[in-house]
């Protein structure tokens, strides 16, 4: 098992010198375009963000971001920038793309009304507000969750409601962003997306999408963002995205996110509205919507301990985020956890598939960090908070951080990460896009572990062994991609994961399957495919012994001393039938290594709560592959 290990190990970080035998050239879109060569398949994953706010974004001003979109750019460059508060701030590593996603509603209106000249106010309440955020972090701070309580319940003052006022700073902002991005796009080197993001929200629960444009600014210069403030379902996002292509030629996708604080709105059985789901939905929503963004600052969406009790590793970042909505206007019930999930969400569109013939939910699976300090940091031991008021500084991780009501979230329960890792062909606009859009792309809660997930109907443990990358995808699909029936037998997967060249080792690789039968009956089940010490780790009352933990609190330290580097394996469905539809993602894990709390604990030597998340698994998870019976 260990020379296989080690093979594979060397046969993935020699991919790029068997991969690109046939070389074609592409344009990489915008202004700034140049020819770039693309390979014929993905030689290489790149890392990025599909989800930062900057001084742009209505909450990030309100809350002290002071930090624009060429700050942003710049620093996921890899250029050490000042933060809002004054504290230096540079990437260990690099990202190699960015999408800069400002609020649409509002855009720029906080900082118009931080910049206003006083004796122009004449609403109390924004009066007040402006006070506030001109008496320093902490009030500023205040003032902007009250912002986002009236919008919650559709309170907001007449000022901010102003739709030829909104629409003429929104036009001026945009533009001026595009022409950021468009100078910072380096094709080959650096991509820089235009985008922003639709924030719909009932009530308080979350049904944002971040939108994601293919083309540079003279396409996108055609168009302003949306804004939801009014609306109720994406259907209006996606007569938009319907309209930029019609109008422009170009090309446009959306991401949902944050969709375990829907209270139970994001994967619903019905259409968005509540009414009996029809096919022609199911297959609109799938193609505005490939991908879902499976975790990110606010918490982790794969699963929940209620809906997979049989899963030791369910559970992952859902402290304090299953209390309620996003701004905490509704507490939330059990019953609304099915509708949150990705992984239920997968289930129900094979459902749906069954009894529509669409599936709204067929989608690749991404990590980003909803930053709203306009610098994409997904490291624990380089944690930049979600806002300027909770960037690196003493208890942070025992202070309270709710949206809306001041109750019932601390600060523990952020997440650090995650991350965007994209199988593309180049680094271009298009390049990426496309992989986002055939979904060949995956989700990390931080670090940057390389994974590849290929099924098929022939691999053997034999094609380890030799181009098994060529073989990935020349007798099967990767990632995002679907089986269909027509083979004997059943199917098998080349599974691979390297760990982070920076990070920890890896404990084990999972194989999450999930299945709906001839009853109906949604149904998952875990496989542990392959794991660190496979000689001495026995698997015991169908479970493999934990891999230990090397993580010394006084000093938030780990040691790779456990784990192995790389993981691999072809595993074949045991439990196969093949007439029943079923998806397959990997689930990856590291060992156990400090989380941000404890870094905080020994950078400012303060004492923490027993019950923090001082140490965690970080994890990876692969988007599924599909498999589909015959007619």
């Amino acid at each position: 098992m260990r020379g296989r290990i080690i093979l594979a190990a060397m046969l993935l970080a020699g991919t790029a010198l068997t991969v690109g035998c046939d070389k074609v050239q592409q344009a990489a879109g915008g202004s700034s375009s140049a020819p770039v060569t693309e390979t014929a398949y993905p030689e290489r994953v790149y890392w990025g963000d599909t989800h930062l706010h900057t001084a742009n974004s209505v909450d990030a001003f309100g809350f002290g971001n002071r930090l624009g979109p060429e700050e942003a750019l710049r620093f996921a460059q890899g250029e050490e920038v000042t933060s809002s508060t004054g504290v230096k701030a540079k990437l260990a590593r690099p990202l190699d793309f960015l999408v800069i996603t400002d609020h649409a509603e509002g855009m720029g209106s906080t900082m118009a009304l931080y910049n206003a000249p006083r004796i122009m106010i004449r609403d109390p309440q924004v009066l007040r507000w402006y006070d506030m955020m001109h008496a320093g972090p902490d009030e500023s701070v205040k003032a902007m969750g009250e912002i986002l309580q009236a919008r919650a319940n559709g309170t907001l003052p007449a000022q901010f409601r102003d739709p030829k006022a909104s629409a003429e700073r929104t036009h001026n902002v945009w533009n001026s962003y595009l022409d950021t991005v468009e100078r910072y796009n380096k094709p080959g080197a650096f991509t820089a997306f235009m985008g922003f993001e639709y924030t719909l929200m009932q009530g308080g629960n979350n049904l944002h999408r971040n939108v994601i444009f293919r083309d540079g600014k003279d396409k996108v210069a055609q168009v302003d963002p949306i804004d939801p403030t009014n609306e109720l379902t994406p259907d209006k996002l996606w007569d938009y995205m319907d309209a930029y292509k019609a109008k422009t030629g170009g090309q446009v996708l959306a991401i949902p996110h944050n969709s375990n604080v829907s209270n139970g709105m994001m994967f619903m059985m019905t259409d968005g509205a509540g009414k009996p789901m029809t096919a022609a939905w199911a297959r609109r929503r799938a193609a505005h919507e490939p991908v879902v963004e499976i975790t990110q600052i606010k918490g982790d969406s794969e699963a929940h301990p209620f809906l997979s009790p049989n899963d030791e590793f369910a559970g992952f970042g859902t402290a304090g985020w299953d209390i309620g909505n996003l701004m905490l206007t509704k507490s939330k019930t059990t019953s609304m956890f099915a509708s949150e999930y990705v992984r239920e969400a997968l289930k129900r569109g094979l459902l749906l598939e069954q009894q529509l013939g669409e599936n709204p939910y067929k989608f690749g699976l991404i990590g980003s960090t909803d930053s709203h300090t306009s610098l994409a940091t997904g490291d624990e031991d380089n944690f930049f908070g979600k806002h300027p008021g909770v960037e690196p500084a003493g208890r942070r991780a025992m202070l309270p951080q709710s949206l809306g009501k001041a109750l019932g979230r601390v600060g523990w329960q952020y997440l650090a990460g995650g991350y965007a890792g994209v199988w593309a062909k180049a680094n271009t606009r298009a390049a990426i896009w496309d992989a986002l859009s055939r979904r060949e792309v995956y989700a990390t809660t931080g670090p940057r572990m390389v994974v590849r997930f290929f099924g098929g109907w022939d691999f053997k443990d034999g094609d380890l062994g030799g181009d098994w990358v060529k073989a990935g995808y020349t007798r099967g699909v990767p990632m995002g991609g679907s089986l269909n029936a027509g083979k004997t037998g059943a199917p098998s997967f080349i599974v691979s994961a390297l760990k982070d060249p920076d990070g920890a080792n890896l404990d084990r690789v999972q194989v999450v399957k999930g299945w709906v039968d001839k009853a109906g009956t949604l149904h998952e089940k875990i496989f542990d495919v392959v794991w660190s010490d496979m000689d001495k780790r026995k698997v015991l009352g169908g479970k493999v012994a934990p891999v230990g933990d090397t993580v010394d609190l006084a000093t938030a330290t780990y040691k790779n001393a456990i784990g192995a580097p790389t993981l691999a394996t072809v595993w074949t469905d045991p439990e196969f039938d093949r007439s029943v539809r079923a998806f397959y993602y990997l689930r990856v894990l590291e060992i156990p290594t400090p989380s941000w709390p404890a870094y905080d604990a020994v950078r400012y030597k303060i004492k923490l709560g027993p019950d923090v998340r001082v140490k965690a698994q970080e994890r990876a998870y692969s988007s599924p592959i599909w498999y589909t019976p015959t007619a």
